[in-house]
């Protein structure tokens, strides 16, 4: 059992009741046993009076409760005909309260989609919420302008890209989570002496002393509150009511892929957080601003795990971030103008790199070093227009290394993408390969286990080259690559695929699954990855800029199809568009959701402001008491733990960010394995495993009999498994995916890649309601097409097995296939006894030993399992209890019966 485990929120399902002087909102953990009331007050017009008694209910308490306000809010005593407590919907979370110029509602989700699982912990997507209005009607203050804050606050759509978990901290990477679970046994000590329990456990002096004391630490840390969206939403309650009603949601993109290798699942996921500080829209936000916060910065975190085992603790789990965001500079673009490109204007001069120094600070502490800066701008240009960036990111990396120990300076790569696309000579990619090789081997990647033997006994050379921090439970990544270019869109993106192509090799051979940290092209394991890397491209480039993707990697490969060209095109004027017309409509939306801009009697409204440039710098407002060193730039204490991160060190000022509580082992809040599988209840497959995610063996492995099943596997353009769907129902109608992107002929010139906008964003996706599914039917209505269709899908049997097969075989043949059958069984008589006569002879024959030999299991060698004392006593006992003879309960057994009973019916 670990020592420490995540803590579940004990709020997960929610339902709202309604009297005319109050809202109660009920919240039970997932298996219903538990529960927490918040009252509300509907009396007061526009103040928000909550009120937690943080008691712990069971079933039956909040049924009595509910009957009890039931029948003291009836119109007369006694009467049986209405009722005075109204249910008034049910919902997954509390989104947070929020204010305009009235009173305040509050906003639930009410549908919610599984999109991830992460060692049993489960990610979700808001699918739909409620906004309801607190104050009851008899005391509502009407204002004119209500109605239209409340169309602007909702124009941001909480059922696009919004995610919440209730039990894995998304704000943070993998790496963080899991360090937090192995603090010192001492330390995890100490910080639960300074926790009170919040409720009585009528079995905890028991139960501690039948376990010997073995409790398990629940830890729950605070959230990251850059790549939080709701913070100011939950804020007005953050102090009032207890941490399981506070959902924490981010913003950006997740995604999950199965990997099958011989059967053997692994996950490989994507999680996006996209920044709320200085968060906007693509040319209303550029640069940074005065408290080092950049536009469109996202943090892009790939997870591979080895989904055949589920628990953080005896799990195999691995991790790699990057980070892409806008030059730190003082710089805008001017839309009035009305051309596709605006020219770059540098707003303030920073001689003493200033807002760089806020940013990279920020940078450090949460990576450690080297911080590596991929610059993809155009350094070659006829008319200066992206240099500008280039030559004043220079200086500013310049200025700031002078003041750093030369192991810890900024790398700065600058590299012209653009350049290299045009060119003849070179592949764009091939170039970036060789590069993002040397960017993953300064960094190094997070793996939670020890390298294996195998990798030991014959290691690879480029592995003994790999930076990072080696501890004695695995690798931590110290550092991070940050990629930028104008736009931080498609050019970013291709880069980031490539950079995360190279470390999703050095993850697999980590775990064991590959023999050389190398990926190919054309393998299942690399379209699957595109395809994934495509989705967060697509999504991140429409929040930003409103459109997708223009560029992809299929166009840097230069094997586009030819109407590629002209949906770049398209995408182009719906981006301008986009960005000339409703990009100002969705930035009010956003600084009124982020609580950037507060409505206040009495003041300009947020349609009446001209600009938002003071919202987002303070400094313009009030001048700062104090001033940062320029020489001394660094937060105190980040430099004596680098490479390390700050925040990931055992700290004074870390350990404040975590709440630690003893449980049982057995208690519900941190039993993921309950959680997930919840084996004391009936529950139905399609509600446990409803996840439904792209399959390397299913959508990408050829479908043809003979074909190697590795997903390691060069495949030609036209053996992927993307090419054909199969028949529907309806046989007359077939249906194709035009997911076959390779097969299609090379673009009209070499040189169409950078024809349109430099950063845009393309490609339809058209099913919202799949996880990771690009692909769109597409209906074939000529006859002849069909019947070619149908030729594909089922193959002559010549060519499946070699021969044409006919309905039954002849009596000769029967009876040939008879007397082989019994020859074989009498050889295998033969071959047993001359095995007992040889193995006399063999005593004076020399004996050959291995040179290796392999700890546990790999690819080369799976060792039997071992049955200890322990599991052969307990499966006689089962074989006992089947003959009627029953053993005594241990007083471990008992202790789980009850907490059993505890839980489910106290």
């Amino acid at each position: 059992m670990p020592t420490a485990a995540p803590i579940i929120s004990s709020v997960q399902k929610l339902v709202l009741y309604e009297t005319r002087a109050r809202y109660f909102l009920v919240g039970s953990n997932h298996a219903e046993t538990k529960y927490r009331v918040l009252k509300i007050d509907r009396t007061e017009p526009k103040d928000l009076v909550i009120i937690d008694d943080k008691h712990v209910y069971t079933q039956q308490e909040v049924r009595e409760l509910l009957g009890r306000l039931d029948l003291g809010n009836r119109t007369k005593m006694g009467q049986k005909g209405s009722s005075g407590l109204f249910r008034a919907v049910s919902a997954f979370g509390v989104v947070g309260f929020v204010r305009f110029l009235e009173g305040y509602y509050i906003i639930l989700i009410t549908k919610r989609r599984k999109m991830a699982d992460i060692g049993g912990h489960a990610i979700y997507k808001i699918e739909d919420t409620n906004m309801i209005y607190i104050p009851n009607d008899s005391v509502r203050v009407t204002h004119p302008d209500e109605a239209r804050y409340l169309r602007i606050f909702q124009n941001v759509d909480l059922s696009s890209n919004f995610y919440f978990s209730y039990s894995y901290d998304l704000s943070h990477s993998l790496q963080y989570n899991l360090t937090v679970l192995r603090m010192p046994l001492e330390m995890l000590k100490t910080e639960t002496a300074q926790t009170r329990q919040e409720s009585f456990d009528i079995f905890e002096d028991e139960g501690l002393i039948t376990q010997g004391g073995s409790g398990v630490f629940g830890i729950c840390s605070e959230p990251y509150m850059k790549y939080v969206w709701n913070g100011e939403l939950l804020d007005i309650i953050k102090n009032t009511v207890h941490r399981d009603w506070l959902l924490y949601i981010i913003h950006g993109f997740c995604g999950q892929s199965k990997l099958l290798i011989y059967g053997r699942p692994v996950y490989v996921t994507l999680i996006a957080r996209r920044s709320s500080k200085f968060a906007g829209t693509r040319f209303l936000k550029r640069g940074a601003n005065c408290e080092g916060d950049v536009a469109n910065e996202v943090e892009t975190e790939q997870i591979l795990c080895d989904a055949s085992v589920m628990s953080f603790t005896a799990g195999s789990y691995s991790s790699y971030v990057q980070v892409r965001g806008s030059v730190p500079l003082y710089w805008s673009q001017d839309i009035s103008t009305m051309m596709p490109k605006p020219p770059i204007t540098l707003d303030q001069a920073d001689p003493f790199a200033h807002i760089a120094a806020l940013h990279f600070d920020q940078m450090l502490q949460r990576f450690g070093s080297p911080i590596i800066i991929l610059n993809l701008v155009k350094e070659r240009e006829k008319r200066k227009h992206e240099r500008i960036l280039s030559e004043e990111l220079v200086a500013a990396v310049t200025y700031l290394n002078q003041f750093l120990p030369p192991e810890h300076s900024i790398v700065y790569i600058p590299w012209d993408m653009a350049k290299y696309t045009k060119s003849k000579l070179c592949n764009v990619l091939d170039r970036l390969n060789v590069l993002a090789e040397s960017l993953v081997k300064k960094t190094g990647f997070f793996v939670n286990r020890p390298d294996s033997y195998c990798s030991i006994l014959r290691p690879d050379e480029k592995w003994n080259e790999l930076g990072g921090c080696v501890v004695p439970t695995g690798r931590l990544q110290t550092g991070v690559l940050r990629t930028n270019c104008v736009d931080c869109l498609d050019r970013t993106n291709t880069a980031q695929f490539m950079v995360g192509k190279c470390a999703l090799a050095y993850q697999l051979y980590s775990l064991g699954l590959i023999d050389k940290p190398n990926l190919q092209f054309d393998t299942d394991a690399v379209r699957l990855f595109e395809e994934l890397y495509e989705d967060h491209g697509d999504t991140l480039s429409l929040q930003y800029g409103g459109s997708q993707l223009v560029h992809r990697v299929k166009t840097y490969r230069k094997i586009a199809p030819w109407t590629q060209h002209s949906k770049d095109i398209m995408q182009t004027l719906s981006r301008y568009y986009s960005n000339a017309f409703s990009d100002a409509d969705r930035q009010d939306s956003i600084n009124l959701f982020l609580g950037v801009f507060h409505p206040t009697e009495g003041k300009p409204h947020l349609w009446e402001l001209p600009i938002d440039f003071y919202l987002h710098h303070k400094n313009t407002m009030r001048l700062s008491q104090t001033r940062r060193s320029y020489t001394d730039w660094l937060t105190p204490g980040v430099i004596n733990h680098l490479p390390l991160p700050y925040d990931e060190v055992t700290c004074v000022e870390n350990r404040k960010k975590l709440i630690v509580k003893k449980f049982h082992k057995y208690e519900e809040e941190i039993d993921i394995h309950s959680e997930f599988f919840r084996p004391y209840e009936l529950s139905s497959f399609d509600d446990t495993f409803c996840l439904a995610m792209t399959s390397s063996a299913r959508d990408f492995m050829p479908k043809n009999v003979g074909i190697d099943p590795s997903p390691f596997t060069v495949r030609k353009p036209d053996e992927t498994g993307k090419s054909v769907l199969g028949n529907k129902s309806n046989r007359e109608e077939t249906v194709l995916q035009r997911k076959t992107a390779a097969s299609a002929p090379p673009p009209p010139n070499e040189e169409a890649v950078s024809s349109s906008s430099e950063d845009d964003s393309g490609t339809d996706r058209e099913d919202e309601g799949s996880v990771s599914q690009r692909s769109t039917p597409v209906k074939m209505t000529d006859s002849g097409d069909s019947t070619k269709v149908t030729e594909n899908l089922v193959q002559p049997m010549k060519d499946v097995y070699g021969i044409n097969l006919s309905d039954v075989p002849s009596e000769e043949d029967l009876s040939i296939y008879t007397r082989f059958v019994q020859l074989g069984q009498h050889q295998h008589r033969q071959d047993k006894s001359n095995q007992q006569h040889c193995s006399k002879h063999l005593d004076g024959v020399i004996k050959l030993t291995h040179i290796s030999s392999f700890s546990q299991d790999n690819i080369y060698e799976v060792q039997p399992p071992r049955v200890d004392r322990k599991s052969t006593e307990i499966f006689q006992a089962h074989i006992q209890a089947s003959k009627g003879i029953m053993q005594a309960l241990g007083k471990e057994d008992i202790s789980m019966y009850r907490e059993y009973i505890r839980n489910r019916y106290m």
